[in-house]
């Protein structure tokens, strides 16, 4: 959520930032509801002004010669129509301010300077590429036949259990799969320093709120029957973060690793990457995690990238790293740095790792603070996030680089020692 101070005092800067991600902020919506704000409550703090004056009036009117029963009376009366108007204030107050507060959560981030501008992924800056793009010597197939020839690869198995984007793994690829989660949570909870958490995969609705998916992405989520407002998680990103949730840490970075399922409805994505383990209703993520002090966030969204970029060196699976542009950056990120690796078999890149910085946006939400040392007082965290990498994307990948003639898949050096020694699907 922004700060509301910011929309008080710099209106028109902000609604221009936020033009940059094509949103368009009713400023005249905001106004109107921030001026009939400020008018209930002046007319409270003068109610409130005005109930003194008359409780001290039961003296005056004793002294004018009114018996102590009569100007009670008389007293009584007044401060009864007086609080009938503070509550019919104070009703106002609250609703205005409920108004205010959903449209404050409706309002999307700002995006950073750096950003760029631009309507679509199209418009996003490839910062660099790394790796060689492999030449074959035969037609390379795509994850889907490789997996289906191995006959560890079942799509149609997938859908008789469950339905449409699912599938099953059996033998070499299914302990693959497992080998990419050892791997990356190994990397970094040694290598990079972070804290492997393990979290539910359930969440209720404040969880949701503080992390930016509700209310505006409520469609996208699998919400569970019941009593209780629990959705399945859409990343691990939102139980992770909520550990800071209604808290002051004293010790700062926060650093988080965590292997979680993830669940989305993909309902905007009707037609899209229907072939495949790209675009799935469930799919499993080892996600990055960093809470830090507001000076460090911009440093952090390099390292954090960084450290999601080298499990792609490792696998030497080749990438490009691209800044996203306006138009194509999230809700509430503040900027943001997709990762796509290169798969043989459709012949293009594709996004295996999003990177945010989200400023104090999510934080404000959560009341996730620090105590600065030099002032000791509670200051609102940055917040960062990104996959390290998503463990099916990278699993395509491997099968798609990594691919021989006969259909056998090598196996990368560094996955080796997790797959008991085997070089090969």
């Amino acid at each position: 959520m922004l700060d509301p101070k910011l929309l008080r005092t710099d209106l028109d800067n902000v609604a221009e930032k936020l033009a940059v991600k094509g949103y368009a902020l009713d400023k005249s919506h905001y106004a109107s509801l921030e001026s009939r704000r400020k008018q209930a409550d002046v007319e409270s703090q003068e109610l409130l002004a005005e109930r003194k004056r008359v409780s001290k009036k039961i003296g005056e009117l004793v002294q004018s010669g009114m018996s102590p029963q009569e100007a009670k009376a008389q007293v009584d009366i007044e401060l009864q129509r007086i609080a009938e108007n503070i509550q019919r204030a104070t009703d106002e107050a609250t609703a205005v301010q409920n108004e205010l507060n959903d449209l404050l959560m409706s309002i999307p981030n700002v995006p950073h300077s750096s950003v760029p501008e631009g309507a679509s992924e199209d418009d996003n800056i490839e910062v660099l590429t790394w790796g060689e793009q492999r030449t074959f010597d035969f037609e390379p197939r795509d994850h889907v036949d490789l997996g289906e020839g191995l006959g560890q690869l079942d799509f149609e198995t997938g859908t008789k259990i469950t339905g449409s984007r699912f599938a099953v793994m059996r033998g070499g690829i299914a302990r693959l799969h497992r080998a990419l989660v050892q791997y990356m949570l190994d990397t970094h909870g040694v290598a990079h320093g972070y804290t492997e958490v393990n979290v539910p995969y359930i969440v209720n609705a404040e969880s949701l709120r503080g992390t930016g998916q509700l209310p505006k992405f409520e469609e996208d989520l699998f919400k569970l029957q019941g009593d209780h407002e629990f959705y399945l998680i859409p990343t691990a990103e939102v139980p992770v973060t909520n550990i800071a949730r209604d808290t002051i840490s004293e010790q700062v970075p926060l650093k988080f690793v965590c292997h979680t399922p993830c669940f989305r409805s993909e309902a905007g994505s009707s037609g899209r990457d229907t072939r495949g383990m790209i675009r799935q209703h469930q799919f499993e993520k080892i996600e990055l995690v960093q809470l830090v002090p507001a000076d460090q966030s911009e440093q952090a969204l390099e390292e954090l990238t960084g450290h999601a970029e080298a499990i792609l060196q490792g696998l030497n699976l080749p990438y490009r790293k691209v800044v996203l542009c306006g138009g194509d950056l999230g809700f509430s990120a503040h900027k943001t740095y997709d990762l796509e690796v290169w798969l043989p078999g459709q012949q293009k890149f594709r996004e295996i790792s999003s990177c945010s910085n989200f400023g104090d946006y999510q934080a404000r939400r959560m009341m996730a603070r620090w105590r600065n040392p030099e002032t000791g007082k509670p200051e609102l965290l940055h917040t960062l996030n990104g996959s390290g990498l998503a463990v099916g994307r990278t699993l395509v990948a491997i099968l798609e680089n990594y691919q021989q003639a006969d259909g056998s898949v090598t196996i990368p050096e560094a996955l080796r020692q997790y797959m008991g020694g085997a070089e090969t699907l």
